[in-house]
Parts: C-alpha cells; sequence; structure tokens
C-alpha cells in the first residue's frame, strides 16, 4: 500500500507522519524505516524505528531515492514499513520524476507487501492526476 499525505509547509503533515511511524513501531511485528533530509526528526521517533538521513547517501534525485527504497527492501525482507518525509524535496521538485518515482513505488508496495508513506509538500491542486488516488 502506498499513501502520500499531500499538503503546503505548515499544515502538519509531518506531525502525522511521526505519530503513525511510533504506531508502527508498536504494531509492526517486522522492521519500520522512516527517512528524511536532515535530522530533524531525531528526538521524535521511537528507537525503534530505523531512521536515516538521506544527505548521508548523497540522495539527489528521484531515480536514487527509489533505488535507495528498493535496496533497503532487499537487504531486509522484514521491513513492513517505509516511511518518507519531504519526499517532493528530495526528488528536487521535479513533477515529472516525481510522478514516475510515486508509480514505482506504489508497484514496489503491492508486490512486495509493504506500506509505503510519503509526505509530499505542494498544494493538493499541483499533485498530477495518474497519482491523486494516493493521496
Amino acid at each position: 500500500m502506498l499513501k502520500m499525505i499531500v499538503g503546503v509547509k505548515g499544515t502538519g503533515k509531518t506531525k502525522t507522519l511521526i505519530s503513525m511511524v511510533n504506531a508502527a513501531t508498536e504494531l509492526s511485528s517486522g522492521a519500520v524505516v522512516c527517512l528524511e533530509k536532515g535530522t530533524n526528526l531525531r528526538f521524535d521517533i521511537k528507537y525503534q524505528a530505523r531512521l536515516i538521513n538521506v544527505e548521508e547517501y548523497s540522495l539527489v534525485d528521484a531515480q536514487s531515492l527509489y533505488g535507495f527504497i528498493a535496496g533497503i527492501h532487499a537487504s531486509n525482507k522484514d521491513i513492513t514499513h517505509i516511511f518518507v518525509d519531504g519526499t517532493y524535496r528530495i526528488c528536487n521538485k521535479n513533477i515529472t520524476e516525481f510522478e514516475k518515482f510515486v508509480l514505482e513505488c506504489a508497484k514496489l508496495a503491492d508486490e512486495a507487501d509493504i506500506n509505503i508513506v510519503m509526505t509530499v509538500s505542494m498544494p493538493v491542486e499541483d499533485i498530477p492526476e495518474s497519482v491523486k488516488k494516493y493521496m
């Protein structure tokens, strides 16, 4: 399952994501991973979740982010949840690449039976039609 939390800056997307990550650590029988750009969440996310700063791995676009997510899953089949904060920002605010990234993640989530949740900081009306069903 893929879910996007969409809204402009300041609408509470990250707070919602933090709650979802922390709930997943309590309910999941597998591993929970959270990706972010920077280290803002390090005190908010429970220690049971694997928190990864994507800047440490030089993830600079949508393609490298997808490869990283697929690699994380390939190396640990026990992952049940992957959370990504600031997805559109990590994708360098390239709408075409972002749309392709979301569709690839949806396919991965369905095939691998994992939950992927991402925050997207942009107006809802700017989301491409092909990915609105994941909101």
